[in-house]
């Protein structure tokens, strides 16, 4: 398989939009749960449109490692947008499991967990996500 560095910024991207939409969506609904999974998928997709200009992202839903160590390749009125991007990606990661599997050793199921106020922090981190994805990807000129 031949990697094309723009298809993959552009899958990437498109997929993370169409996960910020679902979240923006599922918060009109009240499902505090899937707009935290949304959410991070979405925060995930942003980071991994940044990575695919300069390599494959891992299938791994915490890119932030991947991210980190291809800081030093971006134009330096960036960097600290790209940490910012990675911290959001590592900082919700863990949200992938919980919002799908709750906490079994708790016996604990994703609704017990989520409230209003963890959706809107999760919705407004992928808002955040999309926009410094989108400055980033403009600094390199990147056509998404």
């Amino acid at each position: 398989m031949i990697f094309n560095p723009l298809s993959e910024v552009r899958y990437r991207y498109r997929l993370a939009m169409e996960h910020l939409e679902r979240a923006e969506k599922l918060f009109m609904l009240r499902d505090w749960v899937g707009v935290v999974s949304a959410s991070q998928l979405a925060i995930e997709n942003f980071a991994k449109a940044v990575i695919a200009v300069f390599e494959v992202p891992t299938w791994s839903h915490d890119p932030s490692n991947q991210l980190d160590s291809l800081i030093n390749r971006l134009l330096r009125n960036v960097t600290d947008e790209a940490r910012e991007l990675a911290n959001l990606a590592r900082e919700v990661a863990p949200e992938h499991g919980r919002s799908t599997y709750g906490e079994p050793s708790s016996g604990l199921v994703p609704s017990d967990i989520y409230r209003e106020e963890h959706a809107l922090n999760a919705l407004e981190n992928s808002r955040k996500a999309r926009r410094i994805a989108e400055r980033i990807l403009n600094s390199l000129d990147v056509k998404f």
